[in-house]
């Protein structure tokens, strides 16, 4: 064995005093790279250390050597809550990122359906991810980085999620992934007493998809969002594409079409 083997192989404990500093200092997330810089572990013996400590850390992804601290009191679940990591980890990819659609929807407050994942917004594709009893899917945006996005209240770390605004349009932009326009609908609804019109022309002119703008406003006008559905129309081009409601459906016979907005109700979503 050579002398840094040897070395290492006397450090026992080292990774579990590093983490125990971690928690000390109110983080619960860190890197292989991390661990071995500040401590001067090699890789090998930081890795050895790590297995050592069982339940205590948890690996976000079998890609990334990124890892979650795991206190007794989360045992249960195999990793602490997502918002108290994903930053951290979204930082350390060096990527932007938001929680997205209908976790959104749950931080403020307006998502009628249980859902078993976190959702999560980035700008290049991601594998979904198990954590403890954690899932998170990933959705892709080119531009995620300049979508309007506010901290978590009272979250444990800091945590970016998509502003009630940017929530609603993600919706129905994603709609055929979270279970098609009426579910976007039914998780849109309780969302517009937060949204004000000049939130709204702030996502429109971030995003500037004039195709789910059609739709939104369609959609804001039909359940009786007049003041928003105008501040659509005012930003969209008097020249709007005819286009289906929804992107996956299948065209019905006669379907009905909004004239001013001109979007095909293809799945019968907006019939009285």
């Amino acid at each position: 064995m050579n002398g840094k083997g040897s070395l290492d192989g006397r450090r026992v404990g080292v990774a579990a005093a590093f983490i125990d500093a971690q928690l000390a200092g109110g983080r619960v997330a860190f890197a292989l790279d991390q661990l071995v810089e500040e401590t001067g572990l090699s890789v090998a013996a930081a890795k050895s250390q790590l297995r050592r400590l069982g339940r205590r850390v948890t690996r976000v992804s079998r890609v990334h050597q990124f890892f979650v601290i795991v206190s007794p009191e989360h045992y249960a679940q195999g990793a602490p809550p997502v918002d108290w990591w994903l930053d951290d980890y979204f930082q350390w990819l060096g990527h932007p990122y938001y929680l997205a659609l209908q976790s959104a929807a749950a931080v403020h407050g307006a998502n009628p359906q249980s859902i078993q994942v976190t959702q999560v917004m980035t700008d290049a594709p991601r594998r979904p991810v198990q954590v403890g009893r954690m899932r998170l899917t990933f959705f892709v945006k080119g531009a995620a980085a300049g979508t309007p996005t506010q901290l978590v209240a009272n979250a444990f770390a800091p945590t970016r999620v998509s502003t009630p605004a940017a929530t609603a349009f993600d919706l129905l932009r994603y709609a055929a992934r979270i279970g098609g326009v009426g579910r976007a609908v039914e998780t849109l609804r309780p969302l517009l007493p937060l949204i004000r019109p000049d939130d709204l022309r702030t996502v429109l002119a971030a995003e500037d998809e004039v195709a789910t703008a059609q739709r939104l406003g369609c959609v804001l006008e039909k359940i009786g969002q007049g003041r928003l559905a105008a501040a659509v129309d005012a930003w969209l081009p008097a020249r709007r594409p005819l286009i289906p409601l929804s992107t996956t459906a299948a065209a019905r016979p006669e379907a009905p079409a909004m004239a001013r907005w001109r979007v095909v109700d293809n799945v019968g979503e907006l019939e009285p």
